[in-house]
């Protein structure tokens, strides 16, 4: 799976949309609502896993431990979302 924050944002975007939507029935309203309280609790656990991530990387970066290819891109796909400055020397 390649999923970035960003696709996350996305999916929150287009879930906003749809019951923004003044065509739909209230049947299908309904449905909605149900789909964008899943969508929410999803994406709560998502972003505290991205969060922990990010923090447990932190601790590698000041103790000065490098970080494997696969931990680079998530750290830096976070710091970013974030705009979080980075210590590049230790990655």
């Amino acid at each position: 799976m390649k999923n970035k924050i960003t696709d996350l944002n996305n999916h929150l975007f287009a879930q906003l949309e749809r019951l923004s939507d003044e065509e739909i029935t209230p049947e299908q309203l309904a449905i909605e609502v149900q789909r964008a309280e899943s969508i929410t609790d999803i994406s709560k656990m998502i972003v505290e896993s991205a969060k922990i991530t990010l923090d447990a990387m932190r601790i590698m970066d000041k103790a000065g431990m490098k970080l494997d290819s696969v931990a680079q891109n998530i750290f830096f796909q976070v710091a970013h979302n974030r705009n979080i400055k980075i210590n590049e020397q230790n990655i």
